[in-house]
């Protein structure tokens, strides 16, 4: 069985990343960018990535550009 306590962690990561970078992105719209990116950094399926590993890309998702992805992404959604 898996630690539970992992789950806190993971998540305030995400809400806290998510805030900083890309606030204005609703979760759909982060959640969909941010598995493409998994799926394209891991070449696997999402269903297999364990938790710690999951929460180094989503660092890597975040900070894979300082900025210029991302602003790139809010651009995209900004019509929408």
């Amino acid at each position: 069985m898996r630690d539970h306590a992992r789950i806190k962690p993971l998540m305030a990561k995400l809400a806290n990343m998510w805030q900083q970078y890309v606030p204005d992105l609703r979760f759909g719209q982060l959640m969909s960018n941010f598995l493409g990116f998994v799926v394209s950094e891991t070449h696997q399926d999402i269903f297999f990535i364990e938790d710690d590993k999951m929460e180094d890309l989503i660092v890597k998702f975040f900070k894979r550009d300082e900025g210029g992805a991302n602003e790139r992404i809010l651009e995209i959604f900004a019509d929408r």
